[in-house]
């Protein structure tokens, strides 16, 4: 066994030995993989072995597209077999949702390149015969799902990683991680010790436990999930051609055909968490005791929807354990604050996922970031407030839910309320109907006195439309209130707090007592922030961003952070308050402070430090809703004495609380756009209209060369926004935008804009065809709306309410 390596992967999984072979794939022939036991050790040799590319995200969806193309090749390369039936695969739907969901599902397919079809239930049936169409609406068809033979796919990718290079040490625990002061590693296994630099956490269901050697806790938990195999059945072996793949998320159960039987696997709401205390070393290719007791009302609706299963024998039980994460998505990436740990684990979907997973580790820590967003699936989206209660909970709920229709404006109830703020109670007793994100409660929006504080999840407009568009119009025409807690604010001090701001930063820093808007790029020149930086004094900032990257920019902020000079710290839950926003803003917060906030003495994009009613506060000139606002932040602990100040000095001019549905709805009235939608490492600053806060001539910001060259050279999409004529149901992302009958874009938000009334999208389309009034149509679950490109903003295009 080696003493050095450039990376060790631990674990023997089908995601670990993915990991290896990419990076020989990528150039890295340094690389070692040690297992603890056998390769598939764990959940990988007691998997269905099921493939498919359905998945709410679209890049984790074309990452699973890539990882069901790559076989082929992987049998080419390795010589190895993988026992690949590519069967196709129908998902049914018994009912409108369901529908709707589906094709909701197939428009994202039209500019994702994925060929799957919405069929009838006649066709379902000609399909798979053995299908009982009784309740089926309508189902999507995908032709690249398929089955494989999970231990030959796994011992393909070791076999083509050992002719790349690679090396695999078997029957070998790693018993410690010891994490240098250089930021190497020191990986002690129960055969030797090897030093690395890179340490790749993929031990399956032993990830908890490498994690825990390495200082750290992963958010994620094993669960018993049972599947069925059947003895031979007439009507399954005597057609020529292989059954397709089955999901029937009514039934709770999925199908495929195995040899001259089936498969029949059930994810039931009766689920059971597995070795909560910690995975034992030992367990390794042990199935657990069956429990047909807890999936027996699944069977039940088994035999009604596939008839053959009536008289067919139970030829084995497979029962054993794979992880979830909180969201169901896998935890990948670089680990923040932790040098040279990464992540690669709970990744429940192995044989969909594997590849994309190990191609995604493979880019990033070769080639410095992935070739597309991964933020779904990267391991900085939870933070130290993802308890392991929380993760309990959400994973129990992510496994019943496994089937579920996954709605635009669904909030989840499981682990919440987690984080809140002291105005918590204070929006209770308002009747606030609440969403949560980054673990902490925010207001979507309030509910009519006496009615219920729950909006029905819909793809159409909700029972949150109509309180939604009054407070609104309250903002428009008088002021609101919303608190500004679900922002990510980070403190920078020092002397060289300006020079390193500048060169992460890709707009100049303002002058004292001012704010700048700028993008945050990465090497190559991608959108990796879209961020608002207020100078309080010559060597201290205030930065704000996303709530939910708050992980991952300080992940990337202590990557480039030097030696000494320079403090950053994360103030999100420290530094929290209000926004006002609405034409009578300015008045308001006059009556709650003795300093000039005239228009001459307290410009747009301005901030000052002041007293607001008792409490200390920053106060920045600059509101998310496009109108005339300020935003006011305080220390957590004078949160309430603020909100009092204001209610009571704000009560004559119709003050009005409103939520993030309200505030969602106005900007999109002012074209603003919003992190993860309009802004992500997949597009540019060019592409997204944010080249204009890109200071071009300041010498050595990251992403300069990238971002000059895009401006030399035009990009063939630009970010535009599109009146809709919809018909009760709006855009909300991902829908594809459509022009002469070819689809030429997508939707990256959308919604109602309820002061100007319009239905609006955001969306990228060819630079070609962008000109005011301009005709596209957005397909919204299967109907083809017109929608019409505005070249300005519908409220307040000049910007005169905003810095008047």
């Amino acid at each position: 066994m080696r003493s050095h390596a450039q990376v060790v992967v631990i674990g023997g999984g089908v995601v670990g030995c993915s990991v290896l072979y990419h990076l020989t794939k990528f150039g890295w022939k340094d690389v070692v993989l040690v297992e603890r036991s056998e390769l598939t050790s764990g959940s990988t040799w007691h998997a269905a072995g099921g493939f498919h590319t359905l998945n709410s995200d679209p890049n984790i969806a074309k990452l699973q597209g890539y990882t069901i193309r790559l076989y082929k090749e992987l049998e080419e390369i390795s010589g190895q077999a993988c026992g690949l039936h590519h069967v196709g695969g129908l998902t049914i739907a018994t009912d409108s949702d369901r529908m709707d969901f589906l094709k909701a599902e197939r428009a994202k397919h039209r500019y994702m390149d994925l060929e799957t079809e919405l069929v009838t239930p006649e066709e379902v049936r000609e399909l798979c015969p053995v299908l009982n169409v009784d309740g089926v609406v309508g189902a999507l068809y995908d032709p690249l799902d398929g089955h494989l033979d999970p231990a030959g796919t796994t011992h393909a990718y070791a076999v083509a990683a050992r002719k790349q290079g690679a090396e695999i040490i078997l029957r070998n625990r790693v018993i410690e991680l010891n994490h240098e002061s250089d930021g190497t590693w020191v990986v002690v296994t129960e055969q030797g010790t090897i030093e690395t630099e890179y340490v790749v956490n993929a031990a399956g269901l032993w990830a908890r436990e490498v994690g825990e050697l390495a200082g750290v806790y992963h958010p994620l938990h094993p669960v018993e999930h049972q599947y069925l195999v059947t003895d031979d059945i007439p009507e399954v072996y005597e057609r020529e051609e292989e059954l397709p793949h089955v999901i029937d998320p009514g039934g709770e159960t999925y199908f495929r055909q195995e040899g001259r039987g089936l498969v029949l696997g059930i994810y039931e709401q009766e689920c059971e968490l597995w070795a909560a205390e910690g995975t034992p070393w030992d367990f390794g290719h042990e199935l657990l005791p069956d429990k047909l007791d807890r999936i027996s009302e699944p069977l039940e609706k088994a035999f009604r929807r596939y008839p053959c299963l009536a008289d067919a024998g139970i030829k084995a039980v497979i029962n054993g354990p794979f992880t979830f994460a909180p969201d169901g998505n896998p935890l990948v990436g670089p680990y923040p604050g932790l040098k040279g740990y990464w992540c690669a684990c709970a990744v429940m979907a192995g044989f969909s996922q594997g590849g994309g997973v190990g191609l995604t580790v493979a880019e990033w820590m070769i080639e410095g970031e992935p070739s597309s967003g991964v933020f779904a699936m990267d391991v900085s989206r939870f933070g130290d407030w993802a308890t392991r209660a929380y993760t309990r909970d959400k994973v129990t709920e992510n496994y019943r839910r496994r089937f579920a229709i996954s709605f635009p404006n669904e909030e989840l109830p499981a682990g919440r309320p987690l984080n809140t703020t002291p105005a918590y109670g204070m929006w209770q007793a308002q009747n606030a109907v609440f969403g949560a994100g980054y673990g902490l409660e925010a207001v979507n929006y309030f509910a009519p006195a006496g009615e219920a504080r729950f909006e029905v999840p819909s793809f159409r407009r909700s029972n949150a439309f109509g309180p939604v568009g009054e407070e609104c119009r309250a903002v428009r025409t008088a002021v609101g209130i919303n608190e500004i807690h679900n922002f990510g604010k980070y403190e920078v001090i020092g002397p060289g707090a300006e020079e390193w701001l500048n060169r992460l930063l890709a707009n100049r820093m303002p002058r004292v007592g001012r704010i700048a808007l700028s993008p945050m790029l990465s090497d190559s020149g991608m959108l990796i922030g879209d961020l608002t930086v207020s100078r309080l004094s010559e060597d201290r900032f205030q930065i704000i961003g996303s709530s939910s990257a708050q992980a991952f920019h300080m992940r990337w902020f202590l990557d480039h952070l030097p030696d000494s000079g320079i403090g950053i710290r994360n103030v999100s839950l420290e530094r929290i308050g209000f926004q006002i926003a609405g034409p009578d803003a300015r008045e308001l917060l006059s009556r709650v402070t003795r300093g000039d906030v005239s228009n001459s003495a307290f410009p747009f994009l301005s901030v000052m430090e002041m007293d607001v009613g008792l409490a200390p506060a920053i106060v920045c000139r600059i509101t998310y809703t496009g109108d005339l606002g300020y935003e006011i932040y305080v220390p957590a602990g004078y949160q309430l004495a603020l909100y009092e100040a204001l209610i009571e000095a704000g009560e004559d001019l119709g003050l009005r609380p409103f939520g993030m549905r309200a505030m969602m709805s106005l900007r999109l009235e002012k074209s603003f756009g919003s992190w993860l939608r309009e802004y992500k490492p997949d597009y540019t600053p060019a592409e997204t209209g944010l080249d204009r806060f890109v200071a071009f001539q300041k010498p050595g910001f990251i992403g300069m060369e990238a971002a000059v060259r895009q401006r030399e050279t035009p990009p063939r999409r630009r970010l535009v926004t599109l009146v809709v004529d919809a018909d009760g149901a709006d855009a909300w992302a991902d829908e594809p935008i459509w022009h002469d009958g070819d689809v030429v874009g997508f939707v990256t938000s959308g919604g109602y804009a309820h002061f100007v009334e319009k239905s609006v999208a955001l969306g990228f389309v060819p630079a070609r065809l962008i000109e005011d009034d301009n005709v596209f149509e957005i397909e919204i679950l299967g109907d083809r709306r017109p929608a019409t490109l505005v070249g300005e903003p519908l409220f307040d295009p000049a910007g005169e309410r905003m810095r008047g």
